[in-house]
This record gives C-alpha cells, structure tokens and sequence, in this order.
C-alpha cells in the first residue's frame, strides 16, 4: 500500500484543486452515497446551514462547488453538512515547554487518505494543512500561528451537523487566536465525536470534545488527545483495536516526565503504542505533523524522512510512501 503524499500552492482553488477533484470524486461519490441519496440533506438544507454557522465562508464554498461543476451533488458533499459516519485513529499533543508546537500522529487507512498538503488564500488568512473531503482539514497552520488538528471521538452516535474537517478549515480561515477557536467551536455543531486540539503563538491552548446535540466541553489545561471522551461510555470494541487508552496513558506518562526533551517526545511518536502499523484495519500511521506557530512551519515525518514546509518557503512537490506491516519507507521524492 503507498500513498503519494502531494504540497501544492494554489491560492484561489482553480486549476489544480479542479485537478484533484477530478481525480478524487469517484471515490468520494461512492462514499457519499453508500448509505443512499435520501440519506444525505439536500442542497438548500446544506446552503442554509453553512449560511447560518459559517457565513464567512460561502463564498470559497460557492467557487469551489462552481469548479466542481455546479453538480447538485458535488455541493451537497463540499459542505460536510450531515455527512455518512467514518471513524479514523490518531495521538495529538501540544508540546509548552520552551515554545509551543502540536504533535499529531495521523492514523487512517493508506486507501482513504488525500494526502494533500495545500498552501491556499481562499478568504483573508494564508492557509498551510492537510486537506480532506477536498474542502476539509485534518490539521493545519494559519499565517497568525494558530494550529488545529482533530481526532475521533470514540462514539458510534450520529447526530445533525458538520462533519468536523471543514470545521477546522473555518476555524483557519477566520480566526487568529486560540480563543477565537473556542467561540467557533462552542456554536458550530459536529455530526459525530471529535476531539481537537488547538494551540497558538502565545501559548494559549485547550482541547475541545465534541459529541452531536450536546454542547460542546472545552478543556482548558488538556494538552492530549487520543480517541474517546471523559462524558461518554467507551465503545469498547473500537477502545481495543484503536488502543486510545493506552496511548493516552503514554502521552500522560511522557507529560509528567519533566526530564523529557522535545525530541525525545518526538522520538515516542514513532513508537509503539503511539505509532502503529495496523495498516490493514485501518488504524496505522500514515504521518507525523509538527506544527510550530511561532515559526509557522509545519514539519511531516514518517520513519525515515521528514518534510518541512512554511509560508515564506513551500516547495511543491511529491513524497511516494510504501506502507508494510512492520513500518513506512520513502521511496521517492519528485
């Protein structure tokens, strides 16, 4: 399995975002529509919904939907609103302790993964993540040092709103602190369970728990995340394969270990039970992102390369990744 992970500048989506989405639709079609048409909302429920949660970005919604082609169905899926249910791993972290920086460790299926990283302009703010569902974040840096990055929550429960990736492009384009975040947070509501994790450039920093028709839990001195929240039961069976209790168990050990270094904290995500190789059900690392807001530069890692892009210096380009059982090798750069 190998994933062609992909920087790309483009500041208005035009030819190349219509690009990937030609390359991508298919398989988002399928996924769109794996539960049947007359399960998803219909185009002027998701315009009204994005109208009332998210005005500022309508506009960047409305052309990229004109670069989809203007399909009934293409915007409908470009809004996120009540998208069908998926599930993902991951371990984030938000490191104080001389400067801060984010540590998250992305784990997914290498089949279902854009790997994407688009530097973009869409509203007033520079844009650097990791794309998903082609408008949505997985994790990200904006130019003002704010970075956000998400992770499932653990739940099987579905509910009314937002899928939580273009959650975190909103929060990107539109805000330039963590507390700014938190406002969005609290009023925009989420479809499933997500935690995200978010820190700026002044330190300031909190973990969110979202669940759908509750209101959202902001925790103000949490510097972890994995896969489940304190006011839910867990659903056991995904705990197990995920094994999100015992990486937060690690995360926390590392954490109270005050002797620590950052690079040894770095070194952990590489490591069992943080890093993981269950590639073929779904749960193994697919990267590493550091983000540094004060520098604004986001570092990408796998076992045995890393890749560092910034706003003032983003090389396009491409990174072919092969991924076993027993770890990820770099085979190219293009």
């Amino acid at each position: 399995m190998q994933i062609i992970f992909e920087a790309i500048s483009e500041n208005k989506a035009g030819l190349k975002w219509q690009n990937i989405f030609k390359r991508s639709w298919p398989a988002y079609k399928r996924w769109y529509l794996s539960e049947g048409i007359g399960k998803r909302p219909t185009y002027r429920t998701c315009l009204t919904k994005l109208k009332n949660y998210m005005p500022e970005i309508v506009p960047a919604y409305e052309s990229l939907c004109e670069l989809a082609g203007g399909s009934d169905l293409a915007a409908r899926f470009l809004s996120l609103y009540n998208p069908p249910a998926y599930i993902s791993g991951c371990s984030q972290l938000i490191w104080l302790e001389d400067r801060p920086r984010l540590i998250r460790n992305y784990d997914y299926s290498p089949k279902l993964l854009d790997g994407m990283i688009l530097k973009s302009k869409w509203l007033e703010h520079d844009v650097i993540a990791f794309s998903d569902c082609l408008l949505g974040v997985l994790d990200g840096i904006n130019h003002h040092g704010l970075c956000v990055s998400l992770t499932f929550g653990g739940s099987r429960q579905v509910g009314e709103g937002f899928g939580i990736p273009i959650i975190l492009r909103y929060i990107l384009e539109t805000c330039e602190s963590a507390k700014q975040a938190e406002q969005a947070l609290m009023r925009i509501p989420t479809h499933m369970a997500y935690n995200v994790s978010v820190v700026d450039k002044d330190a300031d920093f909190f973990t969110a728990h979202l669940f759908p028709g509750r209101e959202t839990e902001i925790i103000e001195h949490k510097r972890i995340a994995t896969n489940h929240q304190s006011f839910d039961k867990q659903w056991e069976s995904y705990a197990r394969a995920s094994a999100t209790l015992e990486r937060e168990q690690r995360l926390e050990d590392l954490l109270n270990d005050k002797s620590i270094s950052f690079n040894q904290m770095l070194n952990a995500f590489s490591l069992a039970p943080l890093y993981s190789t269950n590639y073929i059900s779904g749960f193994g690392t697919l990267y590493t992102s550091i983000y540094y807001p004060i520098e604004k530069v986001i570092e990408i890692r796998w076992p045995d390369s890393n890749w560092i892009l910034g706003f003032e210096h983003f090389a396009q380009g491409q990174r072919v990744i092969q991924y076993h059982p027993t770890g990820a090798m770099t085979l190219q750069a293009i």
